[in-house]
């Protein structure tokens, strides 16, 4: 005969000696499991907030802080450890409640129905309790948490060392393979993508703009700096009146002070802090307006730079050689106009001293126009003399490189698509350079 309330026989099974026994052991196994789970989720996020320098610095010679620094040591290994023990207590946890709740259910729910219950509720206490609960006090508390869980996780880690170099070589090859199988687009490609997929309504300003944001990240501040030869800069000694007067002649807004040298440079004039005083005798002590400079090595990129200007809050920055000499002055404007080409304000000089153009394919430079310039005005690719260019940024360094010696006035020096005729030269460098470019 059915009967009508299966619970009641579940109810009289349980309460027998040898199902209580059973039923004791497994939720006191499952107790522990779900604990363990709890102690090697939290570890996770214990340790790996946890710095080996900070272990080192904030601990002592405990036993406990000497586990923690063994561990930190090897961080790919412990996080074997941990994902292997982890899943292996909440795979038991999963194993030992199906098995115990089938045993006492199998004669009056069907297994579907224990299992659909089962999945359900295994699943939200080992999310619950095994993974948000602990995780969130391991963050607050990392420090006790990781000490606490010290000497489980050493004893894990030496049990399942076998396991976890194999999971971190097989973890290795994956590795390597996808990235033999990924695609590194190269700068090279990007602007070869541009070409092709800018249409005929994108304008040369549009694509110059493009062009900036790939090639950014590449370039060096030597690359697009104003050398020291073009530096405006004054001597600390220099009495007010005549401050006032070069100031006048520049018209620049900010000013490198140097002592005796210009490999000195003792701070950075603003203009702006004089005008409260501007009508000074030549006795005022301007010099106590200087702020300091900020120097930067001839290798930095100019994406960098940038994000420096934006958090020291300042536009101007002193390059220096790897002697520590003064190479050149570079300043936020520079950089910018890396991106969205040449900006002039009211004071830039409409003649365009640097260059003059004579038609689509000829062209008149200085000397001391950077490569990267020549390359902008020219519409040329500044890789093409990367192998040629030795140390030098400027056109006429380009050519000296490419001629050994200093050239005559009138002699060509010709260079792929590119016939460079020495127009204006002295002793010591090349002055003016006109420029035949065969399209």
């Amino acid at each position: 005969m059915d009967d009508p309330f299966p619970g009641t026989y579940l109810l009289a099974a349980l309460i027998s000696g040898p199902e209580i026994s059973f039923l004791a052991i497994n939720l006191a196994l499952i107790i522990l499991l779900f604990i363990g789970s709890a102690l090697v989720s939290g570890s996770e996020v214990a340790y790996f907030s946890l710095s080996l320098d900070q272990v080192i610095s904030e601990g002592d010679d405990s036993p406990h802080n000497k586990r923690i620094i063994h561990l930190l040591t090897n961080p790919n290994k412990l996080l074997a450890t941990i994902l292997i023990l982890n899943n292996f207590i909440n795979i038991s946890i999963v194993m030992i409640t199906t098995y115990a709740t089938l045993r006492l259910t199998a004669p009056y729910f069907s297994p579907e129905t224990v299992l659909g219950i089962l999945t359900i509720t295994i699943t939200f206490l080992i999310v619950f309790i095994g993974e948000i609960v602990p995780k969130v006090y391991a963050n607050q508390n990392n420090w006790s948490f990781a000490q606490k869980t010290s000497k489980l996780l050493s004893i894990s880690n030496d049990i399942f060392s076998p396991l976890s170099w194999l999971l971190i070589k097989v973890s290795h090859v994956l590795e390597t393979r996808i990235e033999r199988k990924g695609y590194n687009v190269s700068v090279e490609e990007l602007n070869e993508a541009l070409e092709i997929t800018t249409n005929k309504e994108t304008t040369e300003e549009e694509k110059g703009i493009l062009k900036g944001i790939v090639n950014f990240g590449t370039l060096s501040v030597k690359q697009i700096m104003k050398s020291r030869m073009d530096i405006t800069a004054l001597d600390i000694q220099t009495d007010f009146h005549e401050l006032m007067n070069q100031i006048n002649k520049t018209g620049y807004s900010r000013i490198p002070i140097y002592k005796e040298t210009i490999d000195n440079i003792e701070g950075i004039l603003y203009i702006k802090d004089l005008l409260p005083n501007i009508n000074g005798d030549e006795n005022y002590q301007w010099q106590d307006l200087l702020r300091p400079g900020f120097f930067v090595p001839e290798t930095k990129k100019i994406d960098t730079l940038f994000k420096d200007f934006q958090e020291r809050r300042i536009h101007i920055a002193i390059v220096v050689d790897e002697y520590g000499g003064t190479s050149g002055l570079i300043t936020m404007e520079d950089v910018i106009e890396e991106i969205v080409g040449e900006i002039n304000d009211e004071f830039d000089e409409e003649t365009d001293a640097e260059f003059k153009k004579i038609d689509a394919n000829t062209f008149i430079f200085e000397g001391k126009t950077s490569i990267m310039d020549f390359c902008k005005i020219t519409n040329v690719d500044h890789r093409v003399f990367e192998e040629v260019k030795g140390e030098s940024e400027s056109l006429g360094g380009l050519l000296l490189e490419i001629n050994a010696t200093l050239p005559y006035a009138g002699e060509k020096i010709i260079f792929d698509r590119y016939t460079f005729v020495i127009t204006s030269v002295n002793e010591k460098r090349i002055k003016k350079i006109r420029v035949v470019i065969k399209r």
